[in-house]
């Protein structure tokens, strides 16, 4: 059974980082990413990761996210730093086969997510 856990979420104040982990445990995927929703917004793209490393970002978070994941642990990391109150939102892993899609309707499996709150 194939299954995504997040831990790392929580109550930040702004400018604060947090870093966010999702193991993964019943098979490997090629591409893990993360995604995050707030209140009455659709799921957006945040980041994805290739098994070989290669990083995708939003524009909106680029440069103040890394993503990074470590393949022997089948898992993956979301490093978030100079939190702004608009990242809060419930962040969710995600994880498919082949490259990394922007849509989350592409990604097959998902997480139940994490609550990250960003108070000024």
């Amino acid at each position: 059974q194939v299954q995504l856990v997040e831990s790392g979420g929580g109550l930040a104040q702004v400018g604060d980082s947090l870093r966010l982990s999702c193991a993964a445990s019943g098979r490997t995927f090629d591409t893990m990413g993360w995604f995050r929703q707030a209140p009455g917004k659709e799921r957006e793209f945040v980041a994805g990761i290739s098994s070989s490393g290669t990083r995708y970002y939003s524009e909106l978070m680029k440069g103040r996210f890394t993503i990074s994941r470590d393949n022997a642990e089948n898992t993956v990391y979301l490093q978030m730093h100079s939190l702004k109150p608009e990242d809060t939102a419930v962040y969710y892993c995600a994880a498919r086969d082949g490259a990394v899609s922007y849509a989350s309707i592409d990604w097959g499996s998902w997480g139940r997510g994490t609550q990250v709150t960003v108070s000024s």
